[in-house]
């Protein structure tokens, strides 16, 4: 429904203060006025003007402790008396250990533990605790545990500094990494708590956790079990930075990458047959055209397209004969600057059998091969084939048994397997420039150009990868592909968009080197031979390492002797020789299988805590069968759309590949904080927002302090599926946002001094109609609110809220009730009903945004009436709204009034609407009985239809009189009645009349319906001789 938007009334009673005092002048100007106004003989009228003065204290005006604003430090040191005095750190433990007959359940990514928390911290984690938040409010039992992703790479590089791993043994390594990454866990933990995240803060997990690596290991035991991981000598992706194996979720894609790429000429020495029979094509070559030709020394084959066109084609400009793909003619044509003629026309599969000269080594002759992976969307349609440095070339050497021979060294170098003349050069660098002059030398050089492109980097380093063969563990990613996908059909993402990419993602990953040569992390349990080289790894050697790193933790595979990682019932199982026959492998897990097992540490852990427990809510006939039953599955989990390609997909592996199901129902992938023109944040560009900063304010440069609520809001108000901006003007509009919020809570805490709705409060179908009303509103909001929260949109509750407070309360309620809640008796029952809907209001206000705004919900709670002393919001419940509200014809009486007010105001724009009386004339149907159960009697100063219309008096007539004054405006319009969903529709014509009052302004109320001037009305009249 609309409620249309109230003009502001001119002279507002908001404009009153409350003073006390002056109580026998006050009782003199009472005996004064009633014995003038109201027939009492020849009293002296109290002078003119100071009669207000003297009413002043009489009026009920808002009383509140709760202040207007809250700035600086002292809404800093608030927000932190909030967290103690509300008790946040034990809310978290609280609701654990409450019985609830529903769960819900958050997992959380683990945010790596490499330095200071950021805005993409706070980002995700408030994101996740509004939700838990809401769910916690609701009744369920949250199981949420925060987490961190510990090992790898970047913490060692950042503990080890300057200092380098030379010198240092495993452990010493390890020990500094564990340090390092300790810190930063306490760090971003303080700050977590201090953004007012719930969680039990001691019950974390880590995944450098002796108990978290033992879990780990069984998810590795049971994939190695099945056959999925295995060892294997094939191209990876290197990083000659940190001189170790990447997965292709530790890259980063440069798209400013500029290579050195080359055209050039591989000559002919045996002529395919199909080519051989054409005359005067004797002395012909491949042109073929690559962006590394430092790979060109470990080419094994020219590749081509089976069903495509190819041409020899003879230069205009030096008549050497090419063979290319015809479809690439006219480009290289333009590109060379030269005519290419065509001097014959070829399928790709009447290319098999040619063989050419190595361009780097005279002596070898290499085939030209057929395969699907060659393109004609650039270059000349020939694909140079080194199976040691492409995925693809790797692909078409396993298909026809070509060799796989690494050249290039972990540093990135070339090895003397090329010849003095390259090795020891860093092959993205000077090897490269030493082949093209190679190239050149022999002539087979035909173009070099710089080509910008996409290109691999390393993660952590920002610096380019190759690919080189190496012996390493893997993965078999592409037996798990359809599994994967099938799980994904049972799983929710939001938004829907981000599983395209999430299955694009897996249909590129056909395996996933799990090997990492470093020595902070978790060390992949296999055992060499000293003499064979061959791996030790079964069930029993993987179950037997995983119970010691539960017991010791993962140190304990350098720091235990060989006897006690292999001993003799484990060799004997094994069927092997002694211990001293092996030595330990040096490798380590993959941080990404790290965190993609924290499904097994976490959730199947809660599964198996006391699953009696969780159902006991149940009779145990109906308990016992579910307990077997319980999903280890979260119902969802929250991170920003890297993590399509890391963590959601890591984990969903690794659960499919041991219990066939996806570890998550829901998925939620959010955008990441970009500066207010939306660039990336970065140091360089001065743009970058430290939360610290945000809630504490800035020491250098003077940034206000905001608090943490600010942040929460930015949080929810912004669409979390795009990239959220972030900067002083976004704060600025947070903070304003939540400060008109504030004096709408302070409007409701003021009016509710002294009121309790325990023994006070007006039974629902007693109450004024306009009250009952704004209860149908709460109610409808209210269902609007949950909704939003349960579809993951804290930016629709925040517009909800919003809307709500501007649009409902302050431009409509708040304007009628004023007179009602300042100048009635303070006990009448009108009073009593506008303050029982204030206290609904507040409450269902308050609870509604407590998600989004914890301290300030808290601390409105803390003097809101209703509730023991003591009691904290987060430990009372959801919006308590009641079906009872849906009153049938209230919402269409208060409507149909509201439809002939915003006549009346039209008709005197910009006037105090108090200033004019109002005819109403109604044919008689349902809105004249709508209108009449407002208003009773004909004519009246104090019914409830005079407070909607906001006027001096209201008259409700069937038709206008005849005897109307001269000034009066005449107006007509119409309201169409809508009820039992339609079933009754009715279009009711109305005409109005609207003239000045012929009342006089009461000196205390400040209505016009007083009988003459400086006089109380009536109603003013009998309460202050009540009162005094």
């Amino acid at each position: 429904m609309i409620l249309r938007q109230v003009w502001a009334v001119s002279e507002t009673l908001a404009g009153w203060r409350s003073r006390r005092g002056g109580g026998l002048l006050l009782q003199r100007a009472v005996s004064s006025g009633c014995a003038r106004c109201h027939g009492g003989g020849s009293a002296q009228p109290v002078e003119p003007g100071s009669a207000q003065k003297l009413y002043r204290d009489s009026v009920l005006l808002p009383r509140t402790e709760f202040p207007m604003k809250l700035v600086g430090r002292a809404l800093v040191d608030r927000e932190v008396q909030i967290q103690q005095e509300c008790t946040f750190a034990q809310l978290y433990s609280w609701q654990r250990d409450r019985k609830a007959k529903k769960t819900f359940s958050l997992h959380d990514g683990p945010p790596y533990a490499n330095g200071p928390p950021h805005v993409g911290h706070a980002l995700n984690k408030i994101l996740k605790d509004i939700r838990n938040r809401f769910e916690m409010l609701r009744g369920r039992q949250v199981h949420y545990v925060p987490g961190w992703d510990c090992h790898g790479l970047p913490i060692e590089l950042k503990a080890l500094g300057e200092l380098g791993t030379s010198g240092l043994s495993p452990l010493q390594i390890r020990q500094k990494a564990r340090e390092f990454a300790e810190g930063a866990i306490a760090q971003q933990k303080a700050a977590f708590q201090r953004w007012g995240v719930m969680a039990d803060w001691d019950q974390c997990y880590y995944t450098f956790d002796g108990t978290y690596e033992a879990a780990q290991l069984k998810v590795f035991q049971e994939m190695h079990s099945k056959g999925l991981i295995y060892q294997d000598y094939k191209p990876i992706y290197w990083s000659p930075s940190s001189r170790t194996a990447l997965a292709e979720a530790e890259l980063e894609y440069n798209p400013e990458h500029v290579s050195r790429a080359v055209y050039a000429t591989f000559a002919l020495t045996t002529l395919p047959p199909g080519v051989a029979a054409e005359e005067g094509l004797d002395d012909v070559s491949l042109l073929v055209w690559t962006t590394q030709p430092w790979t060109i020394p470990a080419n094994q084959a020219v590749c081509y397209m089976p069903n495509a066109e190819y041409s020899v084609v003879k230069r205009a400009d030096n008549s050497q004969l090419l063979l290319i793909a015809t479809e690439r003619a006219a480009s290289l044509a333009a590109l060379l600057g030269t005519e290419l003629r065509s001097m014959g026309t070829f399928t790709g599969s009447q290319l098999e059998g040619g063989m050419y000269t190595h361009p780097m080594n005279p002596g070898v002759q290499v085939p030209l091969l057929p395969a699907n992976h060659v393109t004609m969307a650039k270059g000349t349609g020939l694909v140079h084939t080194a199976p040691a440095h492409g995925m693809d070339d790797y692909s078409v050497a396993s298909q026809f048994k070509l060799p796989v021979e690494c050249m290039v060294d972990e540093e990135g170098r070339f090895t003397e397997l090329v010849g003095p003349q390259l090795q020891g050069l860093p092959v993205l660098t000077e090897g490269t420039d030493k082949v093209i002059s190679m190239l050149k030398e022999r002539g087979a050089l035909v173009l070099e150009q710089q080509c910008v492109h996409s290109y691999p980097y390393d993660w952590r380093t920002k610096q380019p990868v190759v690919i080189r063969p190496s012996k390493q563990w893997f993965i078999n990613t592409l037996s798990l592909k359809d599994k994967a996908k099938e799980a994904l059909q049972k799983v929710r993402v939001l938004p829907e968009s981000a599983r395209g990419s999430l299955l694009a993602m897996l249909d590129r990953r056909t395996y996933w080197c799990i090997s990492r040569q470093r020595s902070w992390g978790v060390p992949i349990p296999v055992f060499y031979h000293r003499e064979s080289g061959e791996a030790l790894i079964n069930k029993d050697t993987v179950s037997h390492i995983a119970a010691l790193f539960k017991e010791k933790g993962s140190d304990c595979w350098w720091e235990l002797p060989m006897e006690t990682l292999l001993p003799p019932h484990v060799l004997q199982k094994a069927k092997a020789g002694a211990a001293s026959d092996y030595v330990r492998g040096e490798d380590v897990l993959d941080i990404w299988f790290d965190s993609g097992s924290s499904w097994a540490a976490v959730l199947e852990e809660e599964v198996q805590e006391e699953p009696e427990e969780r159902l006991s809510w149940l009779s145990s006939s109906f308990r016992s069968p579910l307990v077997a039953e319980l999903d280890s599955r979260t119902d969802v989990c929250v991170e920003g759309k890297d993590q399509l390609g890391g963590w959601f997909q890591s984990s969903l592996l690794t659960s499919v590949a041991v219990r066939n199901k996806a570890p998550y129902k829901c998925l939620v992938v959010h955008g990441f904080a970009v500066s207010e023109k939306g660039e990336k944040m970065s140091k360089s560009l001065g743009n970058v927002v430290d939360p610290d900063e945000v809630i504490n304010g800035g020491k250098e440069d003077g940034a206000p302090a905001y608090g943490a609520d600010v942040l929460r809001w930015w949080v929810a108000e912004s669409n979390i599926f795009s990239e959220l901006q972030l900067g002083s003007n976004v704060l600025n509009s947070a903070r304003d946002s939540i400060s008109k919020l504030r004096n709408t809570l302070r409007f409701l805490l003021g009016n509710l001094q002294g009121f309790d709705p325990r023994t006070q409060a007006v039974d629902a179908k007693h109450m004024h109609y306009v009250d009952q009303y704004m209860l149908h509103l709460l109610r409808e909001y209210s269902l609007k609110v949950t909704d939003a929260y349960s579809e993951f949109d804290a930016s629709r509750v925040v517009r909800l809220l919003q809307a709500f407070i501007t649009r409902d309360l302050s431009n409509f309620y708040f304007s009628i009730i004023k007179d009602r809640l300042y100048c009635d008796p303070e006990d009448s029952p009108g009073r009593r009903s506008c303050q029982t809907a204030l206290e609904e209001i507040l409450d269902g206000v308050t609870r509604s945004v407590a998600p989004i705004l914890p301290h300030l919900a808290e601390e409105v709670y803390l003097l809101a009436p209703g509730h023991e002393k003591g009691e904290t919001l987060f430990r009372s419940g959801w919006i308590k709204s009641s079906s009872v509200w849906k009153r049938p014809g209230l919402e269409e009486a208060v409507e149909g009034a509201c439809a002939i007010r915003d006549s009346f105001l039209s008709s005197i724009p910009g006037k105090n609407a108090a200033q004019y009386d109002l005819t109403i004339a109604i044919e008689p149907g349902l809105l004249f009985e709508l209108m009449e159960s407002l208003q009773e009697e004909p004519s009246s100063t104090s019914s409830q239809l005079v407070e909607l219309m906001m006027a001096a008096r209201v008259s409700l007539a069937t038709e206008l009189p005849r005897d109307l004054n001269p000034q009066a405006q005449v107006k007509h319009g119409s309201f169409l009645i809508n009820l039992e969903g339609g079933f009754i529709r009715e279009e009711s014509p109305f005409s109005i009349a609207v003239a000045p009052s012929t009342g006089v302004r009461c000196p205390r109320c400040r209505r016009y319906t007083s009988e003459s001037e400086d006089c109380l009305c009536s109603r003013c009249h009998s309460v202050v001789s009540q009162t005094h």
